[in-house]
């Protein structure tokens, strides 16, 4: 992940240079869509686990009330890009995809999904602190994913962003070929589908805004033809998951936050609109 945020920094330091080289102005506004697929890595995040609900799990059983917290525990994306073969899953592997619109060579707005998948990794220790079922815990304790805890975002972690988009073309040895550096900053909101395990009771939540992101994306455009565009960008960006579902909704929640890098490689289509 750090080297993914020191790829956006440079991205940024080397955009400023060309900002004075933007000499070729488009004469129209540009529709463009794109599609492809992400590497995701997070940051060490302190999940907050509660419910006071006073009801049971999915199934009968004892009444779990808690509120406590893992801490600095690790996780890792899950890619399934071996799905990629099979046309029908293209959607299981951590797709991406933007709808944007330029309103000049230089500006435009994009709206930015992420389907990422955030897995807690399993069996690693963390210390534990806080109360279940009115009994106070603090020590270390190994993330069993049988008999105490798992968790992940993996349908997915969903970043949904609505971006600024600042282009500077460089190179542009044709009419239908040009080279550029985008930047996007943007924000937005996380909507997870969280599926968690605690003390053997397990549920798939449903999909849920939980939160909000910030982040910024940096990068090569390729264009070519008269409507194809490729584009490789780093991302970094800050997620806060302030209310995730983990036993239902209304029987408890879990908050954390994190930050993420992303290697991202899309291909699109664009399409001109004479002003």
């Amino acid at each position: 992940m750090r080297n993914t945020l020191f790829f956006v920094f440079i991205s940024c330091l080397v955009l400023s240079s060309f900002s004075q080289s933007d000499s070729l102005k488009k004469k129209t506004s540009q529709l463009y869509f794109s599609w492809g697929y992400t590497k995701a890595a997070y940051s060490k995040s302190s999940i907050h686990f509660t419910n006071s609900s006073g009801e049971p799990y999915v199934t009968d059983g004892p009444i779990k009330n808690y509120d406590f917290t893992i801490y600095d525990v690790t996780a890792s994306d899950k890619p399934d890009f071996d799905k990629l073969k099979d046309v029908v899953n293209i959607t299981v592997p951590q797709f991406v995809f933007r709808i944007g619109y330029s309103f000049n060579s230089k500006w435009g707005i994009e709206l930015n999904f992420d389907h990422t998948k955030y897995v807690v990794n399993d069996f690693q220790t963390a210390r534990v602190k806080g109360q279940i079922n009115g009994y106070a815990v603090d020590g270390d304790s190994v993330l069993n994913p049988q008999t105490f805890v798992h968790f992940e975002h993996t349908d997915g972690a969903n970043f949904w962003m609505l971006n600024a988009v600042r282009t500077w073309e460089f190179y542009k040895p044709s009419k239908h070929f040009a080279l550029s550096y985008v930047l996007k900053p943007g924000a937005g909101v996380v909507r997870p589908r969280t599926d968690v395990t605690l003390f053997g009771e397990n549920l798939n939540n449903d999909w849920h805004i939980a939160g909000w992101i910030v982040g910024v994306e940096s990068g090569l455009r390729m264009e070519f033809l008269r409507n194809g565009f490729f584009e490789i960008v780093g991302k970094g960006s800050y997620a806060n998951y302030r209310k995730s579902l983990v036993l239902g909704s209304g029987n408890g929640n879990a908050s954390h936050k994190f930050f993420t890098g992303q290697l991202t490689l899309t291909a699109g289509l664009r399409f001109d609109f004479k002003k």
